[in-house]
């Protein structure tokens, strides 16, 4: 039987002895494949011994159906807890098994197959640095506090609601990489400088921009009928923010039909930065 079809969401499960993050990511990436089909995901994180995975696997084959075969996309490291999730009837992509078995025989030295080891704790700088990068992006969101913007990798600047908290917080969960973001509103428009919070950080700033009709949508979700979710306003704001990206000489990226993490990899790429959590 097919994996999915038109009425049946594909059940997505990401099961991993940490945080799941790894896991989500990676299984993300290879979903984006597949866009004609849906998708139902759900993160079982903190998964350490193998009785917590006897009952995850209970709940893995319980949503497998005539229909659909459930995939599940793992991070488990511990060999023992592998092979318990193994016995589940669900499709599992081992995402540390053969690949890692790879990793291992060319670098010729065993893996630590240690969840701290996994997610970064081992490294106290990495752990502390992605921690206060966090803490950073959510005090500097959508312009909610200007104090310390010098100290930012990143400003990222665009109209309301073009993915710029979405960004930032993957930027600073996944890299470690204080991120601000700063929103673009009517007013910004009137003179075709900067605003004055970041007039003097057009050096760090990245422009997000989006398509009228997606973003007139994503705003509509949130205020429909509204002048701010109309068509003309959209088109006029991403009009204006591409001419001042364009004066300033800003880099910036379309975020309409892009993930967070292709946005990430671009902008990244772009800015020339680096990841301090890797």
């Amino acid at each position: 039987m097919p994996s999915g079809s038109a009425t049946a969401p594909t059940p997505v499960f990401f099961v991993a002895g940490g945080t799941g993050i790894s896991a989500e990511t990676l299984g993300n990436l290879m979903l984006q494949q597949f866009p004609s089909l849906s998708f139902s995901r759900r993160k079982i994180p903190f998964i350490r011994t193998v009785e917590q995975m006897r009952d995850v696997v209970v709940e893995l084959d319980s949503s497998m159906t005539e229909q659909v075969t459930p995939l599940v996309f793992s991070t488990v490291s511990d060999e023992e807890i592998r092979q318990e999730l193994l016995r589940t009837k669900c499709a599992v992509i081992d995402l540390f098994g053969p690949p890692l078995d790879d990793v291992e025989r060319v670098l010729h030295v065993n893996a630590t197959h240690g969840t701290a080891a996994l997610h970064g704790l081992g490294d106290t700088r990495r752990y502390d640095a992605r921690m206060k990068a966090i803490e950073y992006a959510m005090e500097h969101d959508d312009g909610a506090s200007l104090r310390n913007l010098e100290s930012a990798d990143l400003i990222l600047v665009a109209p309301s609601r073009c993915g710029k908290t979405p960004t930032s917080m993957y930027l600073a969960l996944q890299h470690g990489l204080k991120v601000a973001n700063y929103p673009l509103v009517d007013e910004d428009f009137d003179t075709g400088d900067l605003p004055r919070p970041i007039k003097d950080l057009g050096d760090r700033c990245f422009g997000l921009l989006s398509t009228p009709a997606r973003l007139s949508q994503v705003r509509g979700e949130r205020r429909p009928g509204s002048k701010y979710a109309s068509l003309a306003q959209c088109s006029y704001e991403l009009r204006r923010a591409e001419a001042l990206y364009r004066a300033h000489r800003i880099p910036s990226i379309n975020s309409a039909k892009m993930s967070v993490e292709e946005m990430a990899a671009v902008i990244m790429q772009s800015a020339h930065l680096s990841s301090l959590s890797s």
